[in-house]
C-alpha cells in the first residue's frame, strides 16, 4: 500500500518532517493528533501511538493487516532500524508518562484512593519510562 492511500484514512494528518506525519489514532478516542508514521527509504512503513495502541489495533481500525505496511517483495532480510522514532517525540511520551506518574502521586498524597483503571494506566505509564530507559542504555539499579 503507497503511504499516500495510508494517510488518506488518517485524520487530522499533518506532516512532521521528510517520510514523517503524526494523525489522530483510529484505535481509540483520539481528540490531538497521536499516532506517530514513518515511511523508510525502503518504503516500510512504522506506526506508534503515543497513547498505548498497539500497531495491530491500528491496523484493524483502518481495516488493514501487516503487509499493507511493507512493500511487494524487499528481497530478504532487513536490519532493524536503528532509531525510528525522533528523540524529541520519545522525550513527549516520557513527559507524559511522567505526568500520569506524578498525578496518580498527587492522589495518594492526598489521601485519595486509586480506582483500578487509574492503577492500570499508572502501571502502563511506570512500564512505558522502564522501556524507554532500557532502550537508551540507562541502568538502572
Amino acid at each position: 500500500m503507497a503511504i499516500d492511500a495510508l494517510l488518506s484514512r488518517l485524520a487530522k494528518v499533518r506532516q512532521s518532517g521528510t517520510g514523517r506525519w503524526v494523525a489522530c489514532c483510529p484505535a481509540h478516542d483520539d481528540k490531538r493528533p497521536s499516532l506517530s508514521i514513518r515511511e523508510l527509504d525502503d518504503g516500510r512503513v512504522l506506526l506508534h501511538c503515543f497513547m498505548g495502541c498497539g500497531a495491530l489495533d491500528v491496523l484493524t481500525a483502518l481495516g488493514l493487516d501487516w503487509a499493507d505496511l511493507y512493500p511487494e517483495r524487499l528481497g530478504g532480510l532487513l536490519p532493524a532500524e536503528r532509531r525510528p522514532f525522533p528523540a524529541a517525540d520519545v522525550l513527549r511520551c516520557i513527559a507524559f508518562e511522567t505526568l500520569v506518574v506524578a498525578t496518580a502521586g498527587t492522589s495518594l498524597l492526598a489521601n485519595e484512593p486509586l480506582t483500578q483503571a487509574d492503577r492500570d494506566r499508572l502501571m502502563l505509564a511506570v512500564g512505558r519510562i522502564q522501556a524507554a530507559a532500557t532502550c537508551s542504555g540507562v541502568k538502572h539499579g
